[in-house]
């Protein structure tokens, strides 16, 4: 089946990861369009004449670009809804944002790739310092994260029995921690669900070693 969309994306970026996620639990196909933002590439021209926000990951469908990957991901779940990403009823979605935003809106912002370069290139902050404030960050994030899944009735995923936008923000999240050794213990729910997505395929063609721009 030949592809209506577009994906411009980095295989490292976590908000990437989500979208890609997105797209293969639903069954979409998309071209991949690689960016390498470690090397600057989402600077260039080339991006920019795209790219408002010079950012990934950048969705090209329906004769319209869209940035964010919150916002595609609802929009992939508005204009393909099955299977849903958000709960049927508002409390629930809700609760499912409210998850999802802990990782995109507190977690990720100060882990990203642009502010640890900053933190290195212009505060001069060493790689051991760095990598501290990253550990520090994403461990006191995902603690609140597993705070809440504590109020929520055990599940399988995050919120339910199968995943939602809650689980395509967490897994990237926890990837990307693995590479800098963050503490996972007593995570126990968040963890949990982790490898309950890891399980399944979609998450597995999703990853980052699955991208053809893959490296070491």
């Amino acid at each position: 089946m030949l592809s209506t969309m577009k994906l411009y994306n980095y295989f490292r970026s976590s908000a990437s990861f989500r979208v890609r996620i997105a797209l293969q639990l639903k069954g979409l196909n998309y071209d991949y369009v690689p960016v390498h933002i470690a090397k600057g590439e989402h600077k260039k021209e080339a991006y920019s004449a795209v790219s408002a926000d010079l950012l990934v990951p950048m969705l090209e469908t329906v004769g319209e670009r869209l940035s964010q990957s919150m916002a595609i991901i609802e929009y992939l779940d508005e204009t393909h809804p099955s299977p849903p990403l958000l709960p049927g009823d508002a409390l629930g979605r809700a609760k499912v944002r409210a998850l999802a935003q802990s990782v995109a809106c507190e977690i990720h912002p100060l882990n990203n790739l642009r502010v640890l370069k900053y933190l290195v290139r212009e505060l001069k902050v060493d790689e051991d310092a760095k990598n501290t404030w990253y550990r520090h960050w994403v461990r006191e994030g995902l603690e609140g994260f597993e705070r809440q899944l504590m109020q929520l009735p055990a599940s399988t995923y995050c919120y339910g029995e199968t995943p939602t936008l809650a689980d395509c923000c967490l897994v990237p999240q926890i990837f990307n921690a693995k590479r800098f050794n963050v503490n996972f213990d007593g995570l126990s729910r968040a963890m949990a669900a982790y490898e309950a997505c890891m399980a399944l395929e979609a998450f597995q063609k999703a990853q980052p070693s699955a991208c053809p721009d893959n490296e070491p």
